[in-house]
């Protein structure tokens, strides 16, 4: 029996170092000083207009892009032209000082006197004289995405503007400024709960992504208000969602299983779940650990089916966070039925499981039309930490059939013996992947009948998956005594499967 454990609040990761604070600065009527004796300016004077500052520009010899600047429309006047040097009284109301200057001297007499009044400071390309930095930008404005590389790289800073341009259509901007006016109207309403206003931005939201190019009109804050009324009592229920973090690799999740992490109140963690899914996370959210390892302490199935009942009758909106799908050995089973019992909404969100990433990354095909008829999931771990006694073992000898074993680390040995009493060749092509899709991953290739005895020899930790079939062939060694990761000039297996 493995020893027990109580869930337990898992101590969220704290903040890495951070190159830059990112800040969104209010500059709507605001003076903003710029002093342009040298190139660069007109950038930074543009950004500040666009900001909605009034901008005082001192420039002794201004150039042609900035009588441009100061002439077009768009900003309205709020671009003022001095033709002479910047003064320290210049500096005395302004709210953010940018200068552009040809020598380190300048630059410096320019931020001393900045700072001195208390002014953030920046010096265009002269880092050394910078309070603050002014990185790419993504603009469907209200909704805006900054982008600092620390000035290390712009060139990469704008390549992953690029991208994300690509990802945001225009029409985000004008789901942003719907947001920006209805909020103070639904506020103002009275009409509805925190947990209410919360499920509507979620409704804005799914009409947002569903429709990014849509224009959106009074007539649908209407229509979401309709939803959300029609949705009831329910509204103010808690709700249980069961996640599939997949394998490991957080590049794996769906989108789905993202928004459900960054709209949960609390998160019940697996100890199979990979630390860096977690990123995807809302940060305000609770997180507990309710880890069940083989062999290692573990959490009760039934309290863990008790909190999740009893923070959802909290009004909470709970994850159940799974390592895998949460369908293939995950418990969902009873986790489901006894939400079901408890009137309790609950959901569920597939992932990827172990192994479906394994063969990925081995690039092995689970079902090859020639050599494949079936696909089955097995588990080697029964309730009582054994060997399942019901497993259908003439299935298991099917050799037109993959069979992945999951958690078979304590009976394989016995696995093995039984499928070849079954009428499985020991000879037969067998992969164990330890943590598969992790930067940790590690293959070892054997046959049936050899496989326990490398298992005996290796040390190492984290899920285990042992796959079976004459599908696997193509990703056998001449000698099947090596590790995978040594079949560097295979062109079926993976090269090197522990990530370098």
């Amino acid at each position: 029996m493995s020893e027990h454990r109580s869930p337990s609040e898992a101590k969220p990761a704290r903040m890495g170092k951070l190159a830059r604070l990112p800040v969104f600065y209010a500059l709507d009527g605001k003076r903003a000083l710029v002093a342009a004796s040298g190139i660069g300016a007109a950038w930074k004077v543009e950004l500040l207009a666009a900001a909605g500052a009034q901008v005082d520009v001192y420039a002794p010899k201004p150039g042609a892009d900035l009588r441009e600047l100061a002439a077009d429309e768009a900003f309205a006047g709020r671009i003022r032209i001095h033709e002479r040097n910047w003064q320290e009284d210049d500096l005395r109301d302004a709210r953010i000082a940018v200068g552009a200057f040809r020598t380190d001297e300048e630059s410096e007499i320019f931020a001393l006197a900045a700072r001195k009044i208390g002014v953030p400071v920046n010096v265009v390309d002269k880092p050394a004289y910078c309070d603050f930095a002014f990185g790419s930008i993504v603009n469907r404005s209200p909704l805006v995405v900054g982008i600092s590389t620390d000035g290390a790289a712009p060139v990469f800073g704008q390549a992953i503007r690029a991208k994300i341009e690509a990802m945001l259509p225009m029409g985000f901007a004008g789901w942003a400024d719907a947001a920006r006016r209805w909020r103070a109207v639904l506020q103002s309403a009275g009409e509805f709960s925190f947990a209410a206003r919360r499920r509507f931005w979620q409704l804005f939201t799914a009409r947002a992504l569903a429709a990014p190019d849509h224009s959106p009109e009074e007539a649908d804050y209407h229509a979401l208000l309709a939803e959300l009324r029609a949705e009831g009592p329910a509204v103010e229920q808690g709700s249980v969602t069961l996640v599939g973090a997949g394998p490991g690799d957080p590049e794996l999740l769906t989108l789905r299983a993202v928004r459900a992490l960054q709209s949960a109140d609390v998160i019940l963690i697996d100890d199979l779940v990979s630390a860096g899914v977690l990123d995807f996370a809302r940060r305000e959210a609770k997180k507990m650990l309710v880890g069940k390892t083989g062999g290692g302490p573990a959490c009760r199935q039934g309290e863990i089916n008790e909190l999740m009942i009893s923070l959802a009758r909290k009004g909470k909106r709970v994850v159940r966070l799974k390592g895998g799908d949460p369908m293939i050995f995950g418990r969902a089973g009873e986790e489901i039925e006894s939400c079901r019992a408890a009137g309790i909404s609950v959901d569920v969100v597939p992932g990827v499981t172990a192994a479906q990433g394994a063969a990925s990354r081995l690039q092995i095909s689970l079902t090859h039309r020639k050599l494949a008829r079936r696909l089955q999931y097995v588990t080697g771990h029964a309730a009582n930490g054994k060997l399942p006694e019901d497993i259908d073992w003439p299935s298991i000898a099917d050799r037109a059939a993959i069979t992945a074993v999951y958690m078979p680390s304590r009976t394989f040995g016995e696995f093995s013996q039984r499928a070849e009493a079954a009428g499985l060749d020991a000879a037969t092509p067998a992969i164990a992947i330890w943590n598969a899709t992790r930067p940790e991953q590690f293959a070892i290739a054997s046959t049936l009948g050899g496989l326990q005895e490398r298992l005996t020899g290796e040390q190492q930790r984290g899920p285990l998956l042992i796959l079976i079939g004459e599908a696997l062939a193509g990703a056998m060694p001449e000698s099947s005594a090596r590790p995978l990761q040594d079949f560097h000039q295979s062109s079926i297996a993976v090269g090197a499967l522990r990530s370098r």
